[in-house]
């Protein structure tokens, strides 16, 4: 019943926005599409995947109300146990609502659905149809982002899970933005609250910092009227004790 409810909450949302488009002029709606390359899939100072990664994007904005899919796709197929070598896949669906402060500061809350179509499940599986209480094929997480003004552009952001996840796992990160010589730059340090139900979603049973570095933000002017967006970055896991240097680029 609980997640039968949450569906039903949900598919008013998504028609909420459907029907609020649909209404007013298509000028008062931004849509924009975009891609990013990355030599490694990492999320939250753990590798998701250990081969470059196409990862597109696609964003509904009107007024403070925006939703989107993200997807992530490996470009080679890796050895992810055994001889059992796969390519990785995901796709999530994410709504947001942002709340803009007379100071600047913005406050965001966001709901994501995290869906891995290889996964061996079907998109429309809550609940393994035939046991209530087994895995589906979605994870969903509620998330609250708070960024500071210009004068303080500081960002914290909270994130937890609410479905599927049987140890509720929460996540916590700190970032601040800075700007040297012609590159931006991202500091940042992030935790897992840890899971004794779920040890496994973020490797610790216990409140620990997953991740920790630094990441520089470069445009490479290609003509007057086009360039590329550049990433370099630097993570440690303290926790699992390995950091990852990757490399990115978007368009």
């Amino acid at each position: 019943m609980k997640i039968l409810k949450f569906c039903r909450i949900l598919s008013f949302l998504f028609i909420l926005i459907f029907c609020s488009t649909s209404a007013i002029a298509q000028s008062s709606v931004s849509v924009t599409g975009s891609a990013d390359f990355v030599s490694r899939y990492l999320w939250r100072g753990l590798l998701l995947n250990d081969a470059p990664n196409i990862q597109p994007s696609i964003s509904l904005s009107y007024s403070d109300l925006s939703f989107g899919f993200w997807g992530s796709y490996s470009l080679a197929k890796i050895n992810n146990s055994g001889n059992n070598f796969e390519s990785n896949q995901e796709l999530d669906t994410w709504l947001s609502y942002t709340l803009k402060l007379k100071s600047g500061i913005n406050i965001s809350a966001l709901l994501t659905d995290y869906y891995f179509p290889q996964g061996g499940i079907k998109i429309g599986n809550f609940n393994n149809y035939d046991n209530p209480n087994g895995a589906g094929a979605h994870t969903f997480e509620m998330g609250l982002l708070l960024k500071g003004n210009v004068s303080f552009p500081l960002s914290i952001s909270g994130y937890i899970n609410i479905y599927n996840d049987s140890g509720n796992n929460s996540y916590f990160e700190i970032k601040y933005p800075l700007s040297i010589s012609n590159y931006d730059m991202d500091i940042f340090i992030g935790a897992a609250g840890g899971s004794k139900e779920n040890p496994y979603y973020y490797g610790t049973g216990k409140f620990n910092v997953i991740n920790l570095g630094i990441a520089l933000h470069r445009e490479i002017k290609i003509s007057n009227s086009f360039s590329i967006p550049i990433f370099v970055s630097y993570t440690l896991n303290p926790q699992a004790e390995i950091s990852y240097l990757i490399f990115g680029l978007s368009i």
